[in-house]
């Protein structure tokens, strides 16, 4: 026990970090656009999510009301920048490839605190949850990086007419998913390290199959 608490700060890192990928791929402010049009979008700003646009607006509503409109974007809204298709699918897989690693790390500690030597039940366990974590962290971080890079060189996207959002802001900045994401990045590379650090110790009375 005494040589896993590495091991166990991957597993509380690795959480920590799943989490974090996950709200990330919920939250729509990956882009925050401001617009100089506020005939729809009253407030002058929308938020360019992986997964929709949203935007707050007084139209069709009492005066002094506000409410939030989103469009959900479509496979076949060829206009849609690759990045946003790239993100939905590597957050998905990021997803899936963090729980997996948590559930290996939770298997090799249940070994280790329940007194099972055997070297393979341990090592190998950790082994795979690093390799998981870090192939997690990855996948995080080519969204994040790519919808960051968009957001410095404030590229346009041509939405359709139905979505009511201009094709170009007048400047954009990242939104909160983007430092949520990189967070999480940092906590599962430090997971998957620490998971493949561990060393099996060498003694008298282990099993070594």
């Amino acid at each position: 026990v005494s040589t896993s608490h590495l091991q166990l700060a991957a597993f509380a890192l690795g959480t920590i970090g799943w989490i974090l990928c996950t709200i990330s791929m919920g939250l729509v402010e990956w882009r925050v656009w401001h617009v100089d049009n506020t005939t729809v979008i009253s407030s002058g700003v929308a938020w360019v999510g992986i997964w929709k646009v949203c935007f707050i607006s007084y139209l069709h509503v009492s005066s002094g009301y506000k409410e939030q409109f989103c469009h959900k974007f479509s496979g076949y809204d060829s206009s849609i920048p690759r990045e946003i298709y790239v993100a939905q699918g590597l957050l998905l897989i990021a997803m899936v490839t963090g729980l997996l690693g948590l559930t290996a790390t939770i298997f090799a500690l249940r070994n280790i605190y329940m007194g099972i030597s055997r070297k393979t039940l341990i090592t190998h366990f950790f082994v795979v949850g690093g390799f998981l974590y870090i192939f997690a962290g990855l996948c995080v971080l080519v969204p994040v990086s790519w919808n960051f890079y968009s957001v410095v060189h404030n590229q346009s996207i041509a939405f359709p007419p139905s979505y009511y959002m201009p094709s170009s802001p007048v400047a954009q900045e990242a939104g909160a998913a983007i430092p949520v994401g990189i967070i999480a990045v940092i906590l599962l590379l430090l997971s998957g390290t620490f998971s493949l650090s561990y060393r099996f110790p060498v003694t008298t009375n282990t099993v070594t199959k």
